[in-house]
């Protein structure tokens, strides 16, 4: 195939970086920033495809899943967020128990993933939480519970007085099975400073994954792209994910986030381009050598550049999801859930193969 013939990738100045994809060697911080000064997003993107392929063959996962925001109350008020509203504002509200149950028991199809998150209430302690857990694991037990970003465990951690790691204990005690990979945003200080001040460090965030991972439990782990970052950031968080997941082994996934600015208060320059996202997606493949799947989440893509992205590195095309709040908020133009049948006509539709999994990626 010409993408992939030496003598192409050497007039696009990624010879070296093609025979080091080829022979599975890592890939340095200063091949991470040629691949997106290469003047050919195709080039990158048939390397990640390349990757991708090796990993999974033409497999795309997916999964019944279900999305609950149970609350959008937040303390952070992080500049891009659209979802967030103080206590007491209008809008602003909180599920109870018994809204989350009916919630779940009203998706047309029973889910094998349940992904919990929301803002950090300032009034929400621990036991609301666990709770919330010990219920949906006594109604649906063989559910897998992906609830709580490490932003949340934190603020739970402080709210409570107690370790993140008592924290994780104590919810994995009541059913939790994983954590999502939101609040990661983007790891830079700088940037982080003007985006979300209040938000858990870089470092902060990462410590809640490993102590996770060393309770047994498996996460994921995202990157927002596309506000104020540069390339050298984007690549750092890269880095920084892909030497956590060397530490610990307990990343699954990772999800890469456009940034959608309809809804946002922060003024971006220049918008994403389509081919700026695939080049993103495709980099983070070729980056994260050790995590071994790239979501191509398509609330956020929308769908069909989500079909694109299986072509650009990535495996898995999220799941029904059902209700998503956050990502509309900020303006997704996707639908709020997709029926099985659809996720894998879409799946087909662009030359992949749809197997059904769980929340930990095993098939079903």
């Amino acid at each position: 195939m010409r993408l992939f013939n030496s003598d192409y990738y050497k007039n696009m100045g990624l010879a070296e970086i093609r025979d080091k994809v080829v022979v599975c060697e890592r890939l340095s911080f200063e091949d991470g920033i040629k691949l997106f000064e290469c003047p050919e997003p195709l080039a990158v993107g048939a390397l990640a495809h390349m990757v991708r392929t090796r990993l999974h063959g033409d497999k795309a996962f997916y999964v019944v899943n279900q999305h609950v925001n149970y609350t959008n109350v937040c303390v952070n008020g992080c500049i891009f967020c659209a979802y967030q509203r103080e206590e007491g504002q209008d809008g602003g509200f909180v599920l109870s128990k018994e809204d989350i149950i009916a919630k779940i028991d009203s998706a047309a199809l029973t889910p094998r993933e349940i992904h919990i998150v929301g803002g950090c209430h300032p009034k929400l302690g621990l036991s609301y939480f666990e709770d919330i857990l010990s219920a949906i694991r006594k109604h649906l037990p063989k559910v897998v519970l992906k609830c709580f970003t490490a932003v949340e465990i934190a603020h739970f951690a402080r709210i409570e007085d107690i370790s993140t790691t008592e924290v994780l204990t104590r919810l994995k005690a009541a059913g939790l099975d994983m954590l999502p990979g939101g609040g990661a945003e983007i790891f830079a200080p700088t940037i982080r400073q003007q985006i979300c001040p209040r938000k858990s460090t870089a470092e902060e965030w990462l410590k809640v994954h490993e102590e996770a991972h060393a309770l047994g439990m498996k996460t994921n782990c995202t990157m927002l792209f596309g506000h104020i970052e540069s390339m050298e950031d984007r690549i750092d968080h890269l880095v920084q994910l892909r030497e956590s997941q060397d530490r610990g082994n307990g990343y699954t996934c990772f999800i890469p986030l456009p940034f959608l600015t309809e809804n946002s208060q922060l003024t971006i320059e220049k918008p994403l381009t389509g081919l700026e996202e695939l080049r993103t997606i495709a980099i983070s493949r070729l980056m994260l050598d050790n995590i071994p799947h790239i979501k191509a989440y398509w609330v956020m893509l929308g769908v069909k550049q989500a079909q694109a992205a299986l072509k650009f590195g990535a495996d898995d095309f999220d799941g029904t999801v059902v209700e998503e709040k956050i990502g509309h908020e900020a303006g997704a133009t996707s639908e709020q859930g997709m029926t099985r049948t659809e996720l894998t006509e879409m799946i087909t539709g662009c030359g992949c193969t749809p197997v059904e999994r769980d929340g930990f990626f095993n098939e079903v």
